[in-house]
């Protein structure tokens, strides 16, 4: 499995924030445990610290944090006799074909995307020139933030990879990565770089933010209040799921638009049940307060928790470490015949 014997190769990576929230869960991992039942793929899951440094972190923050998801990972189902696991750092090779990609791709390609665009808070209608010579918009800016792209587009094609899966907000960032592996076999006459697909998982829901339900629930929102960490107890979790936000309308509906925090609590309960939003809405079709809503999902995330928090508290740290450690060889043996290739296309070797 380990030499890309098979026809598929998957890659997806995570940054290591600590533990996962429940939107993690349900909008990746969930699906990451998934992929290994349904495929024989080969599956590359990395723990992203190189992106992680993007921006400033603490040292011994950032050692912990890559052990915390490890677990996290294990925990969720994540099989190291079926993938890959392994912290990107490990693998130099991510970086060296990150820089071959940097000398071939152009910089309009990456001032043009979209998560760019927000950290200079420009629209859209600004050209690419504009956005990087206006020293008022870059000021404080790292060049990895622009860059980071690029190395995406590394982490994938090192290994090959056929699919990634992805949610929607990273699509963009995928076809920047078939962009650069077209331009590269154009470049170097050769065919060494697959186009990877996207795996976009149709029925999963976006979980939003709890305290604002416009808004992706997210490990970057100051407020705690505003997810559900898979470390929850389940005090923390009737706590948070009482506080919120919903409305004062009467009876219980699937509106997004009007009605988005009732709407995010029945996608919640709706995904980890395993069942249509039309079949959680019909238990409730002679409810009339939202807390009995928030009841019957605490019970839900409560339950779903249960055997994840059962394993991360099973899982040795020194055992994890070796995961990763093993991991790592795993993919670095792949990584330097690849990355040979590479080489050996442009003519380093």
């Amino acid at each position: 499995m380990l030499k890309n014997a098979a026809s598929k190769v998957i890659f997806s990576g995570i940054q290591p924030t600590g533990t996962p929230h429940l939107g993690n869960y349900l909008g990746a991992l969930y699906n990451w445990v998934q992929l290994q039942k349904s495929t024989d793929a080969t599956i590359y899951y990395s723990i992203v610290d190189l992106h992680a440094i993007t921006m400033p972190q603490n040292p011994a923050t950032l050692r912990q944090a890559k052990i915390d998801m490890a677990k996290s990972l294990l925990a969720c189902g994540i099989d190291p006799k079926r993938s890959v696991l392994f912290e990107q750092s490990k693998v130099k090779e991510h970086a060296e074909l990150q820089w071959i990609f940097n000398c071939i791709t152009p910089v309009g390609w990456l001032s043009r995307m979209t998560q760019w665009k927000s950290k200079l808070g420009t629209n859209t209608s600004s050209t690419h020139s504009q956005s990087l010579s206006d020293e008022t918009l870059t000021t404080g800016l790292k060049m990895g933030l622009l860059d980071y792209p690029v190395l995406q587009a590394a982490d994938i094609l090192l290994y090959k990879a056929t699919h990634v899966p992805v949610g929607e907000d990273q699509l963009q960032h995928l076809e920047l990565t078939r962009d650069v592996a077209t331009l590269f076999n154009k470049t170097f006459k050769t065919r060494l770089f697959p186009l990877p697909e996207a795996i976009v998982p149709p029925a999963t829901k976006r979980i939003m933010s709890l305290r604002q339900p416009g808004s992706k629930m997210s490990k970057s929102d100051p407020s705690d209040q505003s997810r559900i960490n898979l470390t929850d107890s389940p005090d923390e979790v009737q706590s948070k799921i009482a506080r919120a936000q919903t409305d004062g309308i009467r009876g219980i509906t699937f509106d997004p638009v009007n009605r988005p925090g009732v709407a995010n609590l029945l996608s919640i309960q709706a995904e980890l049940e395993g069942r249509t939003i039309e079949q959680v809405v019909e238990d409730f079709k002679s409810v009339q307060s939202n807390k009995e809503l928030k009841d019957r999902v605490t019970e839900v995330i409560v339950e779903a928790l249960k055997p994840i928090q059962a394993e991360m508290r099973r899982l040795d740290a020194g055992y994890v470490q070796q995961v990763l450690n093993d991991g790592a060889d795993k993919a670095r043996s792949v990584a330097s015949e690849n990355l040979h290739s590479c080489f050996k296309a442009i003519g380093l070797v």
